[in-house]
């Protein structure tokens, strides 16, 4: 019975993260749409067959479809939810040229396109600020209490009472800043500063990939393997401040953390391409499943907390230049701006086909890692 309770659990709310962040992304696409007088057909949650729908005013069929595994928005002269250009554009009269996407100007379908990951950007940065503002923010100072024996801090020179102020020329303001840099180091060398008795202090350190423990029993990962982590060896056992923030300082703080996390993904997979971290630490749905049932299981809040995240990943990867992503058409706008005319259909399908492929690869060997990782 808890075996079933538990399945409802990540089903439901992975299904119910997913259809809000994917509104959220479409929404973008809609708005800027309907901002620069483009007809939308379509705007559907979920793809497949029709479970529920209702047409607007201005023709929009809003809709629920069976699998609620993405959407899309329909644009006037889309042949599909791709936004692949119907074959009739050229026998279109001047009153359809006018709210047809692809006769709007470049810059107006680019913002379009643009606008989708935009959103999502902006839903998490919301997320952020808005807990910011009613729980406040921790605000550890970054002060060294304690370095621990026969660790890379020692090593490097590093001494109680140093306040790290920056890590490879990244400001570092809270503990919790320095925690992130080392854990998204993956044992590459660091470039920190300290300030010590008035003066900065140049040290490089390389975190060491450290088995972690509690209570004196190795913590273990959800593959059930002993949990190891890049660390430097350096305990914070400062007071930990709570800084209550007013709206427009919330809503900065929430871009700030945004901000941050894009940079240190963005590392992540740089480190992936380059062979220093492993792309078994690569996730896809399955494993996004388990997070958001594992997050609902703790409360709602932290449930919304874990979905700004999974926002800014979806906001962020949408805007890859790859094929079928949003970047991928920014990719194609980039071209047309640059050659003054749009890429030949053939082209156009040829990059679809090719990103299609390298997007099934990476969910594979998503799902394929998250099948491995997890102690079913």
């Amino acid at each position: 019975m808890d075996s079933l309770i538990n399945a409802v659990i990540y089903v439901f709310s992975f299904v119910a993260m997913l259809s809000i962040l994917v509104f959220v992304h479409e929404w973008g696409h809609f708005i800027i749409a309907r901002l620069n007088k483009v007809r939308v057909d379509v705007f559907s949650i979920g793809i497949g067959p029709e479970i529920w729908g209702r047409t607007d005013k201005k023709g929009t069929r809003w809709k629920i479809s069976a699998l609620p595994i993405g959407g899309y928005v329909k644009f006037f002269g889309d042949a599909s939810a791709a936004s692949t250009p119907d074959s009739d554009l050229d026998q279109m009269t001047a009153e359809e040229r006018e709210v047809s996407f692809h006769h709007k100007k470049l810059y107006q379908r680019a913002a379009i396109v643009f606008a989708g990951p935009i959103a999502n950007l902006v839903f998490a940065i919301l997320i952020l600020a808005t807990f910011f503002y009613i729980y406040g923010q921790i605000d550890t100072p970054a002060i060294v209490s304690k370095v621990m024996p026969d660790s890379a801090a020692e090593a490097a020179g590093m001494e109680a009472g140093d306040v790290i102020v920056a890590v490879d020329g990244s400001k570092i303001k809270r503990f919790n800043d320095l925690r992130i840099e080392v854990l998204y180091s993956a044992g590459e060398g660091l470039d920190v500063d300290v300030l010590r008795k008035g003066r900065i202090v140049h040290l490089m350190l390389t975190p060491r990939l450290t088995k972690i423990t509690r209570d004196g029993k190795p913590v273990l990962d959800d593959s059930g393997k002993p949990l190891e982590l890049y660390q430097i060896g350096v305990q914070n056992i400062e007071k930990v401040v709570i800084r209550h923030h007013s709206p427009l300082s919330a809503l900065w703080a929430g871009v700030v953390e945004t901000r941050t996390i894009v940079v240190q993904s963005l590392r992540g997979i740089r480190q992936m391409i380059v062979g220093t971290r492993s792309v078994k630490e690569l996730s896809g749905p399955i494993g996004i499943a388990k997070i958001a049932g594992e997050s609902a299981k703790r409360g709602v809040d932290f449930w919304i907390r874990v979905m700004a995240l999974v926002s800014i990943s979806l906001g962020m990867i949408n805007l890859f230049p790859i094929p079928l992503l949003d970047g991928g058409h920014l990719l194609y706008y980039g071209f047309e701006a640059v050659l003054g005319r749009k890429l030949s259909e053939r082209t156009q399908e040829f990059g679809f086909r090719i990103g299609l492929v390298f997007i099934l690869g990476l969910m594979l060997l998503a799902s394929f890692n998250d099948i491995l990782k997890f102690n079913w």
